[in-house]
């Protein structure tokens, strides 16, 4: 029971979390400057035109009562028309053609990430001052140093200009060519984790030459067990627990990274339909994106929340 009530407490929390969200990502769509009025139609429009735009679309209707309209709409999974970006068409669908494309990327980019930092992390914390682990902690700085921006322009210069092994604008979706996704989103995957790498290989390494100190370690060697044993069952099992945690906090700077990522390579994922519909004033677009990237990182914070547990039971008690 508890850790039913753990989980219904963390479903709870991102619930609230989400409402909170959706207020907050309305208001700051009205306070951006421009009228989407005038996006859609031009600077050359009548007046009569800019309000009957205005009438038909509800922008002329007070805040309190568009904020209800698109907060119900959303619970009955009506997320509004695109006004400006793509005048008339569903944000809905404009959302499942661009979410398995962004997913993709984030999900490659964190596993990229998190492979590099258990090889960089376990490999300094066991070989601590000497040569690999000056290596492994240099090149988790200079991972961390490099904006992926940066990086990105790198890489195409690398390993598309130079190399010509690798494309560097344009994707092709998982839902028409896993093995193309996986070559096109090479590139923007490594841009994106090359950064959460570092960290996550420092956070890794701390956390594990911190563990060795324990007593309960020192008393699992005392009892004869060999050292790869003791390992995996007494350091390594209680270091993923910070690790894991820091993936949960990283991850809002992944959206951050995927938004930037896309528009450089060309790919049509969220974060440059959010831009786009941003640029247009089309507010049900870039509403909708927000909070289908607020929903993301709750839902990958709820399953950090939910290993962690596993990790460590006592956080259900």
């Amino acid at each position: 029971m508890g850790f039913i009530w753990y989980l219904i407490i963390r479903l709870g929390g991102a619930l609230v979390t989400i409402a909170i969200g959706a207020v907050f990502v309305f208001i700051l769509m009205q306070l951006i400057p421009g009228d989407p009025a005038i996006a859609a139609l031009g600077e050359n429009a009548t007046d009569e035109n800019v309000a009957a735009f205005r009438r038909v679309h509800g922008l002329d209707q007070p805040l309190p009562v568009q904020f209800w309209i698109w907060l119900t709409g959303i619970v009955q999974g009506d997320f509004g028309t695109s006004i400006t970006l793509a005048q008339g068409y569903p944000v809905w669908d404009l959302m499942v053609q661009r979410l398995p494309n962004t997913l993709f990327i984030a999900v490659y980019a964190l596993l990229i990430a998190v492979v590099i930092a258990f090889f960089a992390g376990s490999i300094a914390a066991l070989r601590q001052g000497k040569m690999s682990d000056t290596a492994a902690t240099s090149a988790s700085v200079l991972g961390i140093s490099m904006p992926d921006f940066w990086l990105s322009y790198v890489l195409i210069l690398v390993f598309s200009l130079g190399l010509g092994v690798l494309p560097a604008f344009g994707f092709t979706s998982p839902m028409v060519s896993f093995s193309g996704a996986l070559v096109n989103g090479a590139l923007p995957a490594f841009a994106i984790a090359a950064p959460m790498a570092g960290v996550f290989a420092r956070i890794l390494r701390a956390a594990l030459l911190e563990t060795k100190r324990r007593d309960y370690v020192t008393a699992a060697r005392s009892f004869g067990f060999r050292d790869t044993f003791v390992y995996m069952h007494y350091i390594f099992r209680n270091a993923l627990i910070p690790f894991v945690t820091v993936i949960g906090v990283q991850v809002r700077y992944l959206v951050g990274g995927t938004v930037i990522i896309e528009r450089i390579f060309g790919i049509a994922g969220l974060g440059s339909m959010m831009v786009d519909g941003a640029f247009g004033r089309d507010y049900a677009v870039v509403q909708a994106c927000m909070l289908a990237f607020l929903v993301f990182v709750l839902g990958v914070n709820l399953i950090v929340d939910i290993i962690c547990a596993f990790l460590d039971p006592r956080r259900t008690h």
